[in-house]
Parts: C-alpha cells; sequence; structure tokens
C-alpha cells in the first residue's frame, strides 16, 4: 500500500507540473492579447470586442488551474514567521494541520460549486458584454476542475508528509 501511495504521489506530482508548466502560454497568450488591443486602440482606433474579456479568460485559467502546481511546489502564501519561531518538529506538525484545513476547506467549496457547475452545463449562460461569450459557464466547470487538482495534489503532499518524502517545504525563503 505504502509504494502504491508513493506512486501516485510521484504521478500527481508530475502532472501538476506539467500543468502548471503549461499555463505559462496562457499568461504569454494573454500578453499578447492585451498588446494586439494597444496597437489596435492607439495604433489604428479600432478597438476589439473580445480582448479585455479574452485576456480575463485566459489569466482566470491560468490561476486556477495552476493551483496544483503552486500547491506541490509549497509556494502558497504562509506566514513563515512561526517556522523560525517553533521546533522543526512543531512546525512539520503545523504543515500537517495547514494541509488538513485547507483539505476540508476546498472539500467544502466544491462541494458548493458542484451544483451551479453542473447547472450550467444544461442551461449556458452568457456573459452579457458585446462580445456575449460563455465565458460564465466555462469558469464555473473550470473552478471545481481546479479544486480536483487541488485537492488530489494536497492528498498527494499529505502523503508525502506521511512518509516522510517531502522536498523542499521552506516556503520560498
Amino acid at each position: 500500500m505504502k509504494r502504491f501511495l508513493a506512486r501516485y504521489a510521484d504521478a500527481m506530482d508530475r502532472i501538476s507540473v506539467f500543468i502548471g508548466h503549461g499555463c505559462s502560454v496562457l499568461f504569454f497568450a494573454c500578453i499578447v492579447a492585451s498588446a494586439l488591443e494597444v496597437v489596435m486602440r492607439y495604433g489604428f482606433d479600432r478597438p476589439t470586442l473580445w480582448s479585455t474579456e479574452l485576456a480575463m479568460t485566459l489569466c482566470a485559467s491560468a490561476w486556477v488551474l495552476s493551483v496544483g502546481y503552486v500547491t506541490q511546489r509549497h509556494r502558497h502564501i504562509s506566514i513563515t514567521m512561526v517556522e523560525l519561531l517553533v521546533s522543526p518538529r512543531v512546525w512539520r506538525l503545523f504543515r500537517l494541520f495547514q494541509m488538513l484545513i485547507a483539505f476540508g476547506a476546498v472539500a467544502v467549496l466544491t462541494a458548493a460549486l458542484w451544483k451551479p457547475a453542473v447547472k450550467v452545463l444544461s442551461r449556458t449562460e452568457y456573459s452579457g458584454t458585446a462580445m456575449n461569450s460563455v465565458q460564465p459557464t466555462y469558469l464555473k466547470v473550470l473552478i471545481v476542475v481546479g479544486c480536483a487538482f487541488y485537492l488530489l495534489q494536497l492528498l498527494a503532499n499529505i502523503i508525502r508528509w506521511a512518509q516522510h518524502t517531502e522536498g523542499d517545504v521552506s516556503g520560498g525563503h
């Protein structure tokens, strides 16, 4: 069982890193869309209807999907001063407590978002902007997917904690 859990944690780490690196392309596409809008608006006096909505959707997608990567790398915002004040053993217990609290909170969030996400799949919602895209439908479903990635990576991190196979958990300092 220990080997199976370790293989799960390894696989989840690889998936999170792959998706996290892939999200960098979404940020780059957002930069391109925003730069194009500046050129069209101020260079040709022909602003687009779609660039702002596209940029928001791309950045939101990258932000939501990269949560597994951030969790795998232990790079969430944290109060690192506490780490300096307590012993390594106590800090290790604090990390477990933090992961368990995060898992519970995200599980509740996922449960709360599930019904609205399923509802928009049967009745598409539109943004109401000039472009009138399906952005609300897309983002409601994507947030549930992001929560699932977060939960799966938290589970992998908890397995690593229990097996004492965590990598760098210094939080960036």
